[in-house]
Parts: structure tokens; C-alpha cells; sequence
């Protein structure tokens, strides 16, 4: 989890980030190249809300998940210093994601890869709502073996907090083996908003995935394409934090099969109980 200069960037908190380990079974997924980086499932193709500014929600994170670091190739040590008793209030601005173009695309992944660039395609490749000072959208990708990358875009140049970029191939599947975790970053994005933004990878059981922020029991639909999922959102802090750091909600995921059975939901994943 990078830091931004103004101290702003949030330490991978929230229910999102996970114990790392190196998982040499880690289940490789079968995925096939999607055109255009088109959906799969409910989820609508790049959007991560058809709506594109949803109604306002005001809400405070939860307490339960436990902090911890998604950065560096050797792997990391999750913390278990609780959450920050403080409440954030926000609201969420917008979901909306817009595609970013081929082209555009192979440069973020050249310059996030390097040489191990040409091995991979891209199946999700978003801008954000809103753009921080060194994000403003996602490329997921994944090569012939179902190994994926997650590479953070500013305009075309790409990088990735992981050292190598593919150290999140062996990052622990969630509990029931549904979900597994990438990278997830909060940021100040501009005056008075905050960019979130994160992705991760699912099981061939799982239809649809939503994110819910917070206390708030509303969730969002996530981008799904080629087994890999990504959702970005725009907050705007409650006025209680005017001129004081704003940290952000935890985001958290559910995912649903195709009968609509909600069948994970993070805020009941052990592995994130205190």
C-alpha cells in the first residue's frame, strides 16, 4: 500500500486487505480472452454502476476488519491493531467507470510490466470516477496460465505496489475458496472527494459481485470480465470532517450465484474478525 505525499493515502485498512502468504495451490482459473473487455454475469460490461451517480449514502465503517499491508514481493505482515474507533461519514458521489482504449491499454501494461507485458491481456480496463493524484483507473490482466496482474493507471503509464506485479498470484483464497483479494487503495482526490478503488479474482460459481461501503447496507456492482472482478467509487466525507484526515469506509465484497443466492459476503469471513 503506497503512501501518498500528503499522508492522506489510506494503509491498506477496511475489510479489504488479507493475511498474505505464498499459496503454491492457489487455484489457476480458466479464462478466455474477452472482447472489448466486456461483463460477465448481472454485472454491466466497464460500468461498475449502470446508474452512474447513485443516491446519496451516509455512513460509518465497520470496526471488524483487520488491517494489514498488500505490498512487496517477499509478502507482508498483516496487522492486528484494531480499526480507529472514529466514524467516517461520507457519501458516495459515483460509481461510474468509463473504458480506456486499447491502445492506451498496452502502454499502462508496458510500462507497469515491462518485458513480461507481452504475455498478458487485459479482461477489465477502467478510469474512476474521480482521479487521485497518482490513480485515475485500473487495468486488470492475466496471461495463459490464469496468473493475474493488477496495475494502477495515471493517464498511460501503469505500476503496481507489488514487487514482482504477479505476487498477488499468490495471495490466500478467501474462506470456501471464493473470492481471492489483489489490491485495494484509498485516496484524496481533489478538494472534498476520495477515490477507493480496488479488484480481485472469483471462483466459476459466482454470477454477480456487488460493494458495499461501510455501515451502509447498500452495495454496488462491481466490473467482472475473465474471472477478475474491479469496482472504483467516489466518496465525498461528511462535514464532521472538515480539515481533518479522512481515511475512508471499508469496502466490502459480496458475490451471488447465478440464482441470486448471496453465497460470500466479507463481513462474515473469519478471516477478517478481530
Amino acid at each position: 500500500m503506497k503512501i501518498d505525499p500528503e499522508e492522506y493515502r489510506a494503509s491498506l485498512r477496511r475489510g479489504w486487505a488479507v493475511p498474505l502468504g505464498v499459496a503454491a495451490g492457489v487455484a489457476a482459473l480458466s479464462v478466455a480472452a474477452v472482447a472489448g473487455f466486456s461483463g460477465v454475469g448481472d454485472a454491466k460490461p466497464l460500468l461498475a454502476s449502470p446508474a452512474g451517480n447513485p443516491t446519496n449514502t451516509t455512513a460509518s465503517p465497520s470496526a471488524s476488519a483487520t488491517p494489514g499491508s498488500t505490498s512487496g514481493g517477499a509478502g507482508s505482515t498483516p496487522s492486528s491493531a484494531p480499526e480507529s474507533p472514529a466514524q467516517d461519514t461520507f457519501t458516495i458521489t459515483s460509481t461510474k467507470t468509463t473504458p480506456i482504449d486499447t491502445g492506451t491499454v498496452a502502454k499502462i501494461l508496458s510500462s507497469c510490466l515491462g518485458s513480461d507485458a507481452a504475455r498478458y491481456h487485459a479482461v477489465i480496463a477502467v478510469r474512476t470516477p474521480v482521479a487521485s493524484q497518482d490513480a485515475d483507473g485500473v487495468v486488470v490482466a492475466v496471461d495463459s496460465a490464469g496468473q493475474y496482474v493488477q496495475c494502477e493507471s495515471k493517464g498511460d503509464k501503469g505500476n503496481s505496489p507489488d514487487s514482482p506485479p504477479t505476487f498477488i498470484n499468490n495471495r490466500l483464497w478467501g474462506t470456501g475458496h471464493t473470492i481471492s483479494y489483489f489490491d485495494s487503495i484509498g485516496a484524496p482526490a481533489g478538494k472534498k472527494q476520495h477515490l477507493m478503488l480496488g479488484a480481485g479474482h472469483y471462483a466459476s460459481n459466482v454470477a454477480k459481485i456487488t460493494i458495499s461501503y461501510g455501515d451502509s447496507p447498500k452495495q454496488y456492482p462491481a466490473v467482472m470480465a475473465g474471472g477478475a472482478f474491479a469496482y472504483a467509487a467516489a466518496l465525498t466525507p461528511g462535514t464532521s470532517h472538515s480539515g481533518q484526515r479522512f481515511t475512508g469506509p471499508n469496502p466490502y465484497v459480496h458475490a451471488y450465484d447465478a440464482s441470486g443466492k448471496e453465497i460470500y459476503n466479507q463481513k462474515k469471513d473469519p478471516q477478517f474478525a478481530n
